[in-house]
Formats: C-alpha cells, sequence, structure tokens
C-alpha cells in the first residue's frame, strides 16, 4: 500500500511540473488532460504529504522526548500526542481516497451491459439493471451517455454501453463488475412461476488519451448501416461502425448516432477503456498470489449478486449482504450497498495498512 501512495504522489509531482511545461501548455487538449488527472490526484497527494511531515514531526518529537529536559520532555509529549490525532484522522481520510485500488480517483468510466443466460427475461433484466444505474447516476448528479445499445422487440437489451462522469463515479461502480442473477416472475410468464435468468456488468476505467495512444494502423475499421429490432435498418447509410484492435483482437462497434464521425468518436473512447482494462486485468493476474479478497477484484466470471423479486431480497456473494429492499434499490437508490462494499474494502485496508507510519 506504500509503494500505491508512494506512485500516487510521485505521479501529482509530475503533473505539477507538466501543467507549467510549455510543450503541454501549448496543447489545449492535453492540458485539459493533464489538469483533470492533477485535480482528481490533488487530494489523495495534499492528505499523503501531510502525512508523511506529521511521521517526521513525530519522529523529531521522540528524540526531544529523550533528549531534552523536564521542560522539554512535558512539550514533547503534548506534541507527540496532538500530532497522532492529526495522524490518525488522516489516515482514515486516506483509507477512504485509496478504497478501489490505483483508479478509484478515475472520475470516466465506462460500463457494459449485457443479457446472459434466460432469453427475452435476460434482456429485460439488463434493461431493469441500466434503468437502475440511469436514476441512480440522476442521484449522484453524475453524467451518463449511451455508447452503443442492442435493443430486443420486447423492450430489453441484448447489450448496452454506457460512459459516466462525475465524482467517485469509477471508485462506487467498479463494484458492480460480474455477474448479475435475477429470481422473479417474468412478463411474459403465465403460469405465475419464478423463473432465473442472468446479466453481466463490466465497469472499466476510462484512461486519458496520453495513456491509451491509438493510431488507425492500429486497428481495423469496418462501416456498416445501423439496424433496430427486428433487422429495420435505423438509416440507409454507413453511419454505423465496428473497429477491431490488432494486438489483443479486442472489438467494438457503435450506432447510436446518425453520424458516422459521432459513432466513431464514440467506439474510439470504448475501445481505449476495453485495452486499458485488458492490460490491467493481466498486471492484476501476475498480483493475484497479493490479492486475497474478491470485493474489487472485477472478475466478470463471478456471480457477484442476486435479485430475489419474491422476497423483496438482494444479496450481494461477496460480503453475505442481505436488503429486504429490493424495490428502493432497483428504484436506483443503490447506495446502501455501494457503502456495505466500500467499508468491506476500507475494512481489508486497514487490517492490511496496520502499522505503516
Amino acid at each position: 500500500m506504500r509503494d500505491l501512495l508512494e506512485s500516487k504522489l510521485a505521479r501529482f509531482e509530475q503533473l505539477e511540473k507538466d501543467l507549467v511545461d510549455p510543450e503541454v501548455l501549448g496543447s489545449s487538449d492535453r492540458l485539459a488532460q493533464t489538469a483533470r488527472e492533477h485535480g482528481s490526484l490533488s487530494k489523495l497527494a495534499g492528505r499523503y504529504r501531510r502525512f508523511k511531515q506529521i511521521v517526521d514531526e513525530m519522529s523529531e518529537a521522540r528524540e526531544m522526548l529523550e533528549a531534552g529536559d523536564a521542560d522539554m520532555r512535558e512539550l514533547a509529549e503534548a506534541e507527540i500526542e496532538t500530532l497522532r490525532e492529526e495522524r490518525e484522522e488522516i489516515w482514515d481520510e486516506l483509507l477512504g481516497l485509496t478504497v478501489g485500488g490505483e483508479d478509484a480517483n478515475r472520475t470516466r468510466c465506462i460500463m457494459e451491459i449485457r443479457a446472459g443466460t434466460g432469453g427475452d427475461e435476460a434482456a429485460l433484466f439488463a434493461r431493469d439493471l441500466y434503468e437502475m444505474y440511469k436514476r441512480h447516476a440522476e442521484a449522484r448528479r453524475w453524467k451518463m451517455e449511451v455508447m452503443d445499445a442492442s435493443a430486443t422487440e420486447l423492450g430489453g437489451f441484448k447489450e448496452i454501453s454506457l460512459a459516466m462522469e462525475g465524482e467517485g463515479v469509477f471508485r462506487e461502480l467498479q463494484y458492480e463488475s460480474g455477474g448479475h442473477r435475477v429470481q422473479r416472475v417474468p412478463e411474459t410468464e403465465t403460469q405465475g412461476r419464478v423463473h432465473t435468468s442472468a446479466a453481466t456488468v463490466a465497469v472499466m476505467a476510462e484512461p486519458e488519451d496520453v495513456e491509451i495512444e491509438l493510431k488507425p494502423e492500429d486497428y481495423r475499421l469496418d462501416k456498416f448501416c445501423a439496424s433496430g429490432p427486428g433487422g429495420q435498418h435505423v438509416n440507409k447509410t454507413e453511419s454505423a461502425v465496428r473497429l477491431t484492435h490488432l494486438e489483443t483482437g479486442i472489438v467494438v462497434q457503435c450506432q447510436d448516432e446518425k453520424s458516422q464521425h459521432k459513432n466513431l468518436a464514440k467506439a474510439l473512447r470504448v475501445l481505449k477503456s476495453r485495452i486499458y482494462d485488458h492490460f490491467q486485468q493481466m498486471e492484476s493476474q501476475k498480483r493475484a498470489d497479493e490479492r486475497k479478497s474478491l470485493v474489487g477484484s472485477g472478475d466478470r466470471s463471478q456471480r457477484i449478486r442476486t435479485y430475489n423479486y419474491p422476497q423483496n431480497r438482494l444479496t450481494d456473494h461477496r460480503i453475505g449482504l442481505n436488503l429486504y429492499k429490493l424495490d428502493q434499490i432497483i428504484a436506483g437508490d443503490l447506495q446502501p450497498v455501494t457503502d456495505a462494499m466500500i467499508e468491506y474494502d476500507r475494512q481489508q485496508l486497514r487490517d492490511q495498512m496496520e502499522g505503516l507510519e
């Protein structure tokens, strides 16, 4: 954990230098990206700087305690106690700021929701998840944009991609990555039987352009006509695009906009996020022996949550959480679930970071 804090501080100090670099100042796009990343790290860097300063001051006070006369020792003891209280307060802040890993402070992310097993009911469940996240985003005052969607005739989604932006957006939404299972009587069920279906959610940090540089020769671009449910053509021009990243084989398509230029811009954003996530997952795999908790692992294959409508119950299997207010959660009140996940993760950090001074 010390390495993470030190690397974030080093990155922040480099960004401070970049903000006065003539080359960065001469590029409005690069300046905006640098300023955004600098702003996202400023609180963490400031608190960690103060934490390190307190540790140094406590060390000096202990030296006074050992070498000074009676009056000096009394002053040193009082100073150590004051510094210890401030240190603990800042430490708790740092725990909160580091929950969620190295990408926790990013203010932009891409969310992809896909229907799993269950046919039409799974697609309707994917739609319900989308609406839940939409209402939650509105409550959190996050900006949400649909990047691409594949709808079904019954109004569900085979898949839908969203761009989210706002304070704390990736720290909170990353816990949604994984398999979601629903148990309920489908709208199409005439016998009143409870069915089980599933959807998957993937949440990826959206990198800055300077972190993932994509050149036209790095991917294949295919253009095609956008279409809607049942094969109905949305337009007769080749406005939809499909990108295939040659190195990783990652494929992204976008047909939500009527403009090919806008679809390409959206597809590139999603592709960069997937590439960044791909390499982050590879790096995480290398460190798998260091990761004891499933919380925040982002493993897409694991079933993380069950939505039981007959019992009005939501269960998060990673931490054994049961909440009997599923109706409120589906209506957009996701915060109790998020808070429980973050507090669990925070406690894991407390256990790991005891003794760091």
